[in-house]
């Protein structure tokens, strides 16, 4: 098969033949009908992710069709359409016992520690916990989208940052995560504020749901507590960078929740003394459990939620090299789509 292929870290991949997988005993191989470009896969590329082993094939948003089932594989059949969150779950663990699939200590993730789907196949462990089955009214299209962004920021909003209406969120950053994390927050009812270095995000912000949209700076964090009146409600970092959370937290009025979406390259230094005094809470969020996803489906299929209006580029796996190269220096608005069979 055809698949993009890491040779050294920061150095341009390279289209590559490389042999078809075969599925595990408990899994699946998926022929890839659309897979996503996100930020993580960046991160993997310039080598922040340990777990990664040269030579590499990256790629985790994906939906496709199975063409594929292992030995031990009940429920599913060659043909089924299909998608899967990026955090393939064990299903046995005491995270996955109680519905945490998403935190999995057993967990495996396509494009990070095993080869991803960035290709024209890839194979899917554990398939009975992590196969969602697609309903014909959702393209492909749409349902890689859910994979990791859509459905990481909309547990984010609804689960972990359990958005009420009225409140102020401030969403940082509008790349796929943020602009989701806007429309899916602006329909829980929350006044919501987009924050970026790029007036075009701002502007599918706007269209998405974010009422007001400010152009970061060094004082975003007092704009944004002059517009709320004393600090918004909940942030969200959906980039992963420390000035970012640094001024999502001075965003934030007493009692207020910060939600951390994007991963950082780095560690970094945090006030806890801060904390403290205004009552703080720090959340974190981490993808979404299969299980979860046909709740998430139903929004999708009535029109409430559309994924796909926030896809804004499509490629082929002969233009990831120079997409990957471009998101050192900005922030894509909106997701890039990649379709393996295009040319």
């Amino acid at each position: 098969m055809r698949a993009v292929v890491i040779e050294a870290f920061g150095t341009p991949p390279t289209v590559s033949s490389v042999p078809d997988p075969k599925p595990r005993p408990d899994g699946v191989v998926i022929k890839v009908e659309a897979t996503g470009l996100c930020r993580s896969d960046w991160h993997g590329w310039q080598g922040h992710d340990p777990d990664i082993v040269l030579p590499h094939v990256p790629g985790h948003e994906l939906a496709g069709t199975i063409a594929e089932v292992g030995a031990e594989v009940a429920g599913w059949r060659p043909g089924d359409r299909v998608a899967v969150p990026f955090v393939c779950a064990c299903g046995r663990c005491a995270q996955c016992r109680t519905g945490n699939q998403q935190v999995c200590t057993e967990q495996l993730q396509p494009g990070f520690n095993y080869w991803g789907s960035f290709a024209e196949y890839v194979t899917i462990p554990f398939a009975e916990v992590n196969l969602v089955r697609l309903p014909e009214a959702v393209s492909f299209e749409t349902a890689a989208a859910l994979g990791c962004r859509f459905a990481t920021s909309y547990r984010a909003v609804t689960a972990v940052g359990s958005v009420r209406p009225g409140e102020w969120a401030v969403v940082f950053g509008c790349g796929g995560i943020g602009l989701s994390a806007v429309m899916i927050a602006a329909a829980a009812g929350a006044r919501v504020i987009a924050v970026d270095t790029q007036q075009a995000a701002l502007d599918l912000a706007a269209r998405h749901g974010a009422g007001h949209q400010l152009l970061s700076s060094d004082r975003i964090a007092d704009q944004i507590r002059e517009l709320t009146g004393g600090g918004a409600d909940v942030t969200f970092d959906a980039l992963g960078a420390e000035s970012v959370i640094q001024a999502a937290l001075r965003s934030l009025r007493p009692r207020g929740r910060h939600v951390q979406i994007g991963i950082l390259p780095e560690p970094l230094r945090l006030d806890l003394s801060f904390f403290a005094y205004r009552e703080l809470n720090w959340l974190g969020s981490h993808g979404m459990a299969a299980h979860a996803f046909p709740q998430l489906l139903e929004l999708v299929e009535s029109g409430a939620l559309r994924p796909d209006q926030l896809i804004t580029n499509r490629i082929a796996l002969t233009e990831v090299a120079a997409a990957l190269a471009e998101m050192a220096t900005s922030t894509t608005a909106g997701i890039t789509m990649i379709d393996p069979r295009r040319e």
